[in-house]
């Protein structure tokens, strides 16, 4: 048995609604903000441990942790990462940097990564460049030493800043302008851009690092023109990792619920390489780049090169967006595939606070990376606590067993690179189902992946967001306007050209548009109109000289005119689509307005939200207009329209379905 719905009801206007059910009164909406604004900036004990739980989050999660299931695979996942970072911080530029890492939103890593290290090494280099004849073992080469890391730790002490800025200014929000497809397409080709830098360690060759725009195609050139000069050691060394990383992390992907923690490959694989390579001294013997001496003991504090700041302060700024925006996308991914949220204006609490404090202990900026977090996620890390871990690592390895991985090849440690980076990769398989769904975010995604490949990363995300904005604002200059039919025994009105059981209401045009109408679209949105009502400027010249026949008493013709000229004799436009007008938008409103009484045609409003309903009044659309022609539904108009034909006006006016 079906339901039904019968309503009886009076007919309302706008001002009739608000009379019988109020309308928000300014004085009290003032109140309202007055009051909202003073318990946002009232102190009490109960807002004040709001927001430090808010800005210290350990506080929420940790009496929640699930000691049985999480800490095993946060234990592993964190010595995992931390065996990986003191090795890795000695492949970045510029050299002698160390790194510090912080878990970020459950599983992003914060850390040393490959791009950013990339941009600063080129900052560095362009301020202290390298002079053609160094001794190594001079004072000279010391103090050109400590003036590239004063330059870098500048570079993450005014990136810092600027992060903890945007905090303080609540620009998180920026991170919406980060739709899926540029956070998919960003991060697959960052993962690209990080899989030829590691290409050269592979193979063993020793080439220079390309920065800037092309730099993936020249150093991919670089890499074909040396094949020649493969160390053939190295890449066999390369081909085992991978073949027995692979397998592995394949096998930890398809039956992780069976495990209760995946197989810890990379901490084996690098314990095992470590040891073959000391026994064998495949160094020396084969001429094996290995990692090298590793600095033992904590960093000493040391002041970052303030002097720099207006050198750097632009390529700072291109720093402090891309490494945001790599470590944004990278919660946003792992945040939907394991369904938690993500707070951006936290995120950069955290890495400001990270980059301003590290910068004193000669480390340069750092970000999310892909390869670590993959890895951390991979290894079986559920929570925050794995970066503690990490740091225990990191910090045991600085302080007591650095010279264990003096003998650790890095070939070893761009092969768990790269293998890491497989999910970035999977990526591209959502590509026909985007394409399905939405051909538009199917271009941004096409368009972001190959500005970032193509010219560079900062470049390429800065293209992508653009593109992407354009996108909306092309959509809503372009949003599609219709006529409204209803349909039968209902009061309920839908487009006409996707339903054709609906029927239009005689003598009455019923149009809606589904966008804002302002400025960039005002254009057309009167062509639309001009189309569906045949308001063109032929015809209301026609009615022009109607009318003034009429004026001559040639009233006969005059009227004989006005029914060829036109059917419909009132104009009723359904803005529940329209979220804004602006002033160019109210304008074009009065001038339709007028246009339509020229040729004896009333308008009518329907569904107007409060804040374009107060737009239109402003501007002074109700000069032009009947304040009482506009209502609160679609029916109510229409059913005072049919009543105006059949009768004079009434006091009271119902409303029957």
């Amino acid at each position: 048995m079906s339901a039904s719905v019968a309503v009886y009801r009076d007919i309302y206007t706008e001002d009739r609604f608000k009379q019988a059910y109020g309308s928000g009164d300014s004085a009290k909406g003032r109140l309202r903000l007055r009051e909202k604004l003073a318990g946002r900036f009232r102190c009490s004990k109960r807002a004040c441990l709001h927001l430090f739980r808010e800005r210290v989050p350990i506080l929420s999660w940790l009496p929640r942790y699930r000691v049985k299931k999480w800490l095993l695979g946060d234990t592993i996942a964190g010595l995992t990462v931390g065996i990986l970072h003191i090795p890795q911080g000695e492949l970045m530029p510029p050299s002698s940097s160390s790194s510090s890492s912080r878990e970020r939103e459950r599983r992003a890593v914060l850390c040393t990564f490959a791009v950013v290290s990339l941009m600063t090494g080129s900052v560095v280099e362009q301020l202290v460049p390298t002079p053609l004849e160094l001794n190594s073992s001079s004072s000279e080469a010391a103090d050109f030493e400590a003036q590239r890391i004063g330059v870098a730790s500048a570079i993450a002490l005014l990136s810092g800043i600027i992060m903890l800025c945007m905090c303080g200014l609540q620009l998180g929000f920026l991170s919406t302008y980060l739709s899926e497809p540029i956070v998919k397409a960003f991060t697959s080709a960052a993962a690209l851009h990080v899989t030829i830098s590691q290409l050269q360690s592979m193979l063993g060759l020793r080439l220079p690092r390309h920065t800037g725009t092309f730099s993936l195609f020249k150093t991919l050139a670089s890499v074909m023109e040396n094949l020649p000069h493969t160390n053939m050691a190295e890449l066999l060394i390369s081909l085992v990792c991978l073949a027995i990383l692979v397998p592995f992390k394949e096998i930890n992907m398809r039956y992780r619920q069976h495990l209760r923690t995946p197989i810890p490959v990379e901490i084996l694989t690098v314990i095992v390489a470590a040891g073959v390579a000391y026994a064998s001294s495949l160094d020396s013997s084969y001429n094996i780049e290995i990692v090298g001496h590793i600095p033992a003991g904590f960093p000493i504090p040391r002041m970052p090169a303030f002097h720099t700041f207006p050198d750097i302060a632009g390529d700072t700024v291109a720093i402090t967006f891309v490494g945001y925006a790599v470590s944004v996308s990278l919660a946003m991914i792992y945040a939907d595939k394991h369904g938690y949220s993500i707070h951006p204006n936290q995120e950069l609490l955290a890495h400001g606070i990270s980059n301003t404090v590290s910068s004193f202990f000669t480390c340069f900026p750092s970000s999310a990376t892909l390869a670590t977090t993959n890895i951390l996620e991979s290894a079986g890390g559920y929570t925050q606590l794995s970066g503690l871990f990490t740091s225990l690592v990191v910090l045991i390895v600085l302080l007591l067993i650095g010279p264990l991985f003096y003998f650790l090849p890095k070939a070893v440690l761009a092969c768990i690179n790269v293998t890491s980076l497989r999910q970035m990769f999977l990526q591209f398989q959502d590509l026909p189902e985007l394409w399905r769904v939405s051909k538009i975010d199917f271009m941004v995604w096409v368009v972001t992946w190959l500005s970032v490949v193509v010219l560079n990363v900062d470049i390429g995300l800065a293209i992508g967001v653009v593109f992407s904005m354009m996108t909306v604002i092309c959509r809503t200059q372009r949003a599609g306007c219709s006529v409204l039919g209803r349909a039968s025994n209902t009061e309920i009105y839908r487009p006409l050209e996707n339903h054709s059981k609906c029927y239009e209401v005689p003598g009455v045009k019923i149009v809606t548009y589904n966008g804002p109408i302002y400025y960039g679209n005002r254009g057309f949105f009167r062509e639309e109109m001009s189309r569906l009502l045949g308001l063109t400027p032929e015809k209301i010249r026609s009615w022009e000289k109607a009318r003034k026949a009429l004026e001559k008493r040639e009233r006969e013709a005059a009227i004989n005119t006005v029914v060829r000229l036109l059917d419909v004799q009132a104009v009723l436009i359904d803005c529940s689509s329209v979220i804004f007008v602006d002033v160019a938008g109210a304008r074009l409103f009065t001038q339709m307005c007028t246009e339509c009484q020229k040729v004896g045609v009333c308008v009518y409003l329907a569904n107007c939200n409060e804040s374009v309903l107060k737009i239109l009044t402003s501007s002074g659309l109700m000069n032009y207009m009947n304040p009482q022609h506009i209502f609160v539904t679609v029916h109510d108009a229409v059913m005072y329209i049919q009543q105006q034909k059949e009768k004079p006006p009434e006091n009271t006016m119902m409303v029957w379905v």
